[in-house]
């Protein structure tokens, strides 16, 4: 019988410190139709009880083609959860610092999205360091309809002098 070690179950071996993060490194997030089942899960979540959100002939009545999508329903598929990178440091990380992001179009049900994480500042300190990554997200007819930032704080390998 094989020996089972928890600690070595895990989605990815290599675990990243600070100094293994460049510029411009992407974390791309499967991408997703906004069906009617999201609609709802995100509604029973949130408690948003707002017909736009989950009526469809209020929302024909006023000239848009399906639900629309809460901004914040459309931010949670940035979760880095949602891929790679927090499989990547867990031994390293400190802390989710800050979220930011700017909703710049629509997304209906029946859209899909394609969410990423892209880092854009590496702020390094004596222990640890800021790790921002850009997150955004674009519509199956790839027009950008969010853009934010989120940042990290990542243990460093070896403290620096």
């Amino acid at each position: 019988m094989t020996e089972f070690d928890p600690a070595a179950h895990r989605m990815v071996k290599e675990q990243r410190w600070f100094e293994d993060f460049v510029l411009g490194e992407r974390f791309v997030i499967p991408g997703r139709t906004m069906t009617t089942a999201v609609f709802a899960a995100f509604q029973t979540a949130s408690g948003d009880t707002h017909p736009v959100h989950y009526d469809i002939e209020y929302c024909r009545a006023r000239g848009m083609p399906n639900l629309l999508a809460h901004g914040f329903q459309t931010l949670i598929h940035t979760a880095p959860g949602a891929g790679l990178f927090p499989f990547l440091v867990e031994q390293s990380l400190v802390g989710f610092l800050e979220q930011s992001s700017r909703f710049l179009k629509p997304v209906f049900a029946e859209d899909t999205i394609y969410p990423a994480l892209e880092v854009t500042e590496l702020a390094a300190g004596r222990t640890t360091g800021v790790v921002s990554l850009r997150s955004t997200v674009f519509n199956q007819r790839r027009e950008l309809v969010l853009e934010g930032i989120q940042k990290f704080l990542i243990r460093r390998r070896s403290p620096q002098p």
